[in-house]
């Protein structure tokens, strides 16, 4: 049986099983300390980034009118459209976790290519965006201008803004260099039903990354926009 986007019987799946570490009795056992591995590391993502989100909180606090002012200044319809792309790699992304499950070779390469298609445009959005800051010297630094008595805290904004959603996207640009090392090793044949906990994880590290930007979206777009 086999389907517009590949053969359930892999390349893999006719030779010798590879991919399972020496220290490991079977692919199930390595697949439960993959997904233990990949939990503790998204744990320790949880943290990271909830410094910076708890950072950002105590400042708009502290801050609520000058941060209404900085989040006025930001395209909402780019942001909108950036929200969609990362929801759509979300499902293109959960799609490569089936076709990894199901043994489809060729589906997992084409929904890991998409993914990073899609994560390619939410890059290039992203820099446009910035580049806008750029041209209306809203960049934190020494050609930072703002007029008006909020300017110091209308900077910390910005300094948010750019640290939040920089790390964001450097999380992204990793996510997609592995997702590209992933097709690689997907077009080779070497995911089957029994030996895919790689796509799996990588799954839960993407799925990460577009739940970040969720949060990221509304606190900074969203929240306080016409409290001026």
């Amino acid at each position: 049986m086999s389907s517009p986007l590949g053969s359930t019987q892999p390349l893999a799946s006719k030779l010798k099983p590879w991919g399972l570490a020496h220290h490991f009795k079977s692919f199930a056992q390595q697949q439960e300390a993959s997904y233990l591995g990949m939990w503790i590391f998204l744990v320790q993502e949880v943290m990271f980034f909830g410094g910076v989100f708890t950072a950002y909180i105590v400042y708009r606090t502290a801050s609520p009118r000058a941060f209404a002012l900085g989040s006025n200044t930001l395209d909402i319809k780019l942001g909108a459209i950036n929200t969609a792309v990362l929801i759509g790699s979300s499902l293109t992304m959960a799609l490569a976790v089936w076709a990894a499950q199901t043994g489809r070779r060729k589906a997992i390469v084409v929904f890991l290519l998409l993914t990073i298609i899609l994560g390619g445009a939410f890059l290039g959005i992203k820099s446009v965006e910035y580049s806008h800051k750029w041209h209306e010297h809203h960049v934190p630094g020494p050609n930072f201008h703002w007029e008006g008595a909020e300017s110091n805290n209308v900077h910390m904004f910005f300094n948010l803004y750019f640290v939040m959603t920089g790390l964001h996207a450097i999380h992204m640009i990793v996510g997609m260099g592995i997702l590209a090392v992933a097709a690689v090793w997907a077009w080779r044949g070497a995911f089957t039903p029994e030996n895919h906990n790689l796509i799996e994880g990588l799954g839960l590290y993407w799925h990460f990354v577009d739940i970040v930007w969720i949060f990221l979206f509304p606190l900074l777009y969203l929240l306080g926009r016409n409290g001026v």
